[in-house]
């Protein structure tokens, strides 16, 4: 009877410390939680407004819209991003050696919708730049040219 009392206590003591685990390895911090929300928000607000030009994947839009899979564009003008997006460009851009000239029309989506597309953009398509807060959306969206 020892032997089998021990040999239950052994049982629920694993059965214990493998839920504990499984609960354990599960939480997220609050980063990764805030960075899921703004991805799948942005998503949204990708195929809301962005989709129809540069398409399901990114891929752009013949020689109308530039694609967003070009990380060395969206990596070296991060901090205009907002200010494209917020007020549209009727610049050319240059993205893998060929010019893009059409003009992006300019979305009024508030700071939060801003951050979130963007950390969609730049975190999708083969991009990986990580968050990019609506603080720092706000601050780059007062210093637009």
């Amino acid at each position: 009877m020892n032997i089998r009392n021990s040999m239950r206590s052994y049982l629920l003591f694993g059965i214990f410390s493998a839920f504990l685990s499984c609960m354990i390895y599960s939480c997220q911090s609050a980063e990764e939680i805030e960075y899921a929300k703004y991805m799948s928000n942005g998503k949204d607000l990708y195929i809301a407004h962005c989709q129809n030009c540069h398409g399901t994947n990114g891929e752009g839009l013949g020689e109308l819209a530039p694609p967003l899979t070009d990380t060395v564009f969206l990596k070296t003008n991060k901090a205009d991003l907002a200010c494209i997006v917020k007020n549209g460009s009727n610049k050319g851009v240059i993205i893998n050696g060929k010019k893009y000239e059409g003009k992006m029309p300019s979305f009024n989506l508030a700071t939060i919708d801003i951050a979130q597309v963007t950390v969609y953009i730049t975190n999708s398509f083969g991009n990986k730049q990580g968050m990019y807060t609506y603080e720092q959306v706000a601050k780059d969206l007062s210093s637009c040219k």
